[in-house]
């Protein structure tokens, strides 16, 4: 942690909402600008050899890229943080904490390019997985091995929804003195701090809500530990798996409207959830602040929110294709927590790599459809999505 950091924990007590515009490098101490200045440089000269600077190449640390880091540390009450090139680029770094032989336990509604990468690449160099429904714990305890390391959450699942009890994961797998990892992307830090429910990595696809405006790539991971934090800033700056300057500014800059946006983007898909599920014509709907979600009771013991994300099920291939080319308002494209609406289909987009059994077995049908809701008027949305149901 930095000292910059250390100064901004002694902050803690102010809201949220303060800390998004106030995180420690919102004023440039050298000339009081209101942003972060660009360092767009890959190496720094030694005034001294024997006495080297705080940065002295890119790859290793840059104080654009350490703004950003600190900046996520503090809204995840977290010791350190760590800027990746993209989501995906920060859940494979951080897997390689894991060695040949090891074995990890991981939902199973995972991320398609995370299980991707554990069945097709850490497959190939010895890192065992298997997929539970962590909605039941005991099938958690279950698939303990002898050379189990890890457990890896996703909670809220994505794309359908499932919601895992952090704090009985967690606490479980302290007891076999396992690493607890937590992919936070669909309710940021705003909504789930699951360092407080004692996860000891938390990961992000900051392409996502934090990023906001669907024009920046990138992924971020936090520490709950020093020990976990030194662990991942070596693999970092070995593997080189880092967050440009540029983009790294970009992040920041979409950062500081996320509660905004967030609260906004929740209130439309509750509204949107809520009609889709009084539709007879929408065989399911995926959201966990409706009622009769199984999760909402734990969902809202460890988060303050639902999310912007609504999945729903239209019942066949055909449909989903008919409402994908009939909607005129939404993105139909790939990622989701923009100012945009994004309109999803995991069958073929996010989840084409896991293998069509696989799927249907983990509920995401030919009929599913993801839809990220942005900051449009609900009722607009509403509308646009009601034609392309109707055909």
């Amino acid at each position: 942690m930095t000292e910059h950091n250390k100064e901004q924990n002694g902050h803690d007590a102010r809201k949220f909402a303060t800390k998004l515009l106030h995180f420690g490098s919102e004023i440039d101490s050298a000339t009081g600008a209101s942003s972060v200045p660009i360092y767009q440089a890959s190496t720094f000269h030694h005034e001294d050899v024997f006495n080297p600077p705080v940065h002295d190449y890119s790859r290793s640390g840059n104080p654009t890229r350490q703004a950003l880091e600190d900046y996520i540390a503090l809204l995840e009450g977290g010791v350190r943080g760590f800027a990746y090139s993209s989501g995906m680029a920060a859940i494979s770094s951080t897997f390689m904490m894991l060695s040949a032989g090891d074995h990890m336990i991981v939902t199973e509604d995972v991320y398609g390019g995370t299980y991707r990468l554990l069945t097709s690449i850490l497959n190939r160099h010895g890192i065992e997985s298997t997929f539970v429904d962590m909605t039941d714990l005991d099938q958690v305890k279950a698939a303990l091995k002898p050379n189990t390391k890890a457990v890896y959450m996703e909670t809220p699942s994505n794309p359908t929804l499932k919601i895992t009890d952090i704090a009985a994961v967690t606490a479980w797998a302290k007891e076999h003195d396992l690493l607890t990892m937590l992919d936070n992307t669909f309710m940021t830090p705003y909504y789930q701090r699951p360092i407080e429910h004692g996860v000891d990595i938390v990961l992000h696809s900051a392409t996502k809500f934090l990023g906001g405006h669907s024009d920046v790539l990138a992924g971020l991971a936090v520490a709950r530990t020093p020990s976990i934090g030194k662990a991942l800033k070596q693999l970092q700056n070995g593997l080189g798996t880092v967050l440009g300057v540029q983009e790294s500014w970009l992040l920041m800059r979409g950062m500081k409207t996320l509660q905004a946006r967030m609260n906004h983007s929740e209130q439309s898909a509750a509204v949107l959830a809520a009609w889709l599920n009084g539709r007879p014509d929408i065989e399911r709907v995926y959201y966990p602040g409706l009622l009769d979600h199984p999760g909402r009771e734990i969902h809202e013991k460890q988060s303050t929110g639902y999310g912007a994300v609504v999945s729903f099920d239209v019942g066949s291939g055909e449909r989903a294709k008919q409402v994908l080319n009939k909607v005129r308002i939404p993105l139909v494209a790939v990622s989701l927590g923009a100012v945009e609406s994004i309109l999803s289909y995991p069958a073929m987009m996010s989840h084409a790599a896991m293998p069509a059994e696989v799927r249907q077995e983990r509920g995401i049908t030919d009929g599913l459809l993801r839809f990220s809701v942005g900051l449009e008027d609900i009722d607009d949305l509403i509308a646009d999505l009601d034609q392309a149901l109707k055909g």
